[in-house]
């Protein structure tokens, strides 16, 4: 679905001639023939939509530290470049929960896991990666699950 999502966005860019956004998607696209060789080493056809929503996150992620530098850097320009490519990526992202669901959620899956200490949080960011991938910061949950267990 995702992978159809994209291709169909990138037709419609082309068309349209909108070439941040034809540039943005031909990107995900580059990653994603990235991941799918990359989960063909590992012996799989191709990789997951959950693979790929965690690396459209990355690229995000990269975009936000750009951003930080360009700024400090008196380059508004590439900053503006950096947040109209992030507004493209979120497109094909599933919306994004607040700080207070991803707290809801840890919660739960301490509880579920019988999470007691720091030496139990990779279980935790385990169970969020594979559960709620593209739908929270990984970032921002290791911070909760962080006051949480500490």
């Amino acid at each position: 679905m995702l992978r159809d999502d994209l291709q169909n966005a990138l037709k419609t860019a082309m068309l349209a001639k909108d070439t941040v956004t034809t540039s943005a998607v031909r990107m995900i696209i580059a990653g994603q023939k990235e991941k799918d060789v990359e989960a063909r080493g590992k012996g799989k056809e191709k990789a997951t939509d959950e693979e790929l929503m965690a690396m459209m996150q990355t690229m995000i992620k990269q975009r936000n530290d750009s951003i930080k530098m360009y700024i400090d850097g008196n380059r508004p320009e590439l900053a503006d470049k950096e947040k109209a490519e992030i507004a493209i990526i979120e497109r094909f992202l599933p919306k994004q929960m607040s700080d207070d669901e991803i707290a809801g959620v840890v919660k739960t899956l301490i509880a579920e896991t019988g999470a007691a200490s720091m030496k139990d949080m990779g279980k935790i960011m385990g169970a969020l990666k594979s559960k709620y991938a593209g739908q929270l910061d990984m970032g921002k949950a290791n911070g909760i699950i962080k006051s949480l267990l500490g």
